[in-house]
């Protein structure tokens, strides 16, 4: 017997059921939900990082390799690849654990998020070391 595929190992940076209202006329949860959700939690990791608002500027490398059903509940695990002067670069693994097929964990994507400090003007600036990460 096969090991079963697990996602990665901690909480996810944001966990969340999958609705009716987030479903394309195929039935499966349209892509741009997973990549505002993807965004979202990506902003929350790069918070743990600068005392200054992040915006998003790239993503790279997102290819949806299983599809999400209304039902599924879907992970957005974050981890910190880099943080330079003004900007932090964050993977996201998408998982879903499958509503149908006795909750079984599938991959759905990855792909790295770019976010950019940005001063009250909106321009960038240096990321601040936040001390009290929540």
């Amino acid at each position: 017997m096969s090991e079963p595929v697990l996602p990665p190992a901690g909480y996810p940076s944001i966990r969340r059921a999958m609705m009716p209202r987030d479903t394309n006329a195929m039935g499966f949860v349209f892509g741009g939900v997973i990549l505002a959700e993807m965004d979202l939690a990506a902003g929350i990791e790069a918070r743990l990082h600068s005392l200054n608002p992040v915006v998003t500027v790239a993503f790279d490398q997102v290819e949806f390799k299983e599809p999400v059903q209304v039902g599924d509940v879907v992970s957005f695990h974050t981890e910190t690849v880099r943080v330079g002067k003004t900007s932090i670069v964050v993977k996201v693994d998408v998982w879903a654990k499958k509503r149908m097929g006795a909750g079984r964990w599938v991959a759905v994507t990855e792909g790295q998020v770019t976010m950019v400090a940005v001063d009250e003007n909106m321009r960038p600036t240096l990321v601040t070391n936040n001390p009290e990460a929540f």
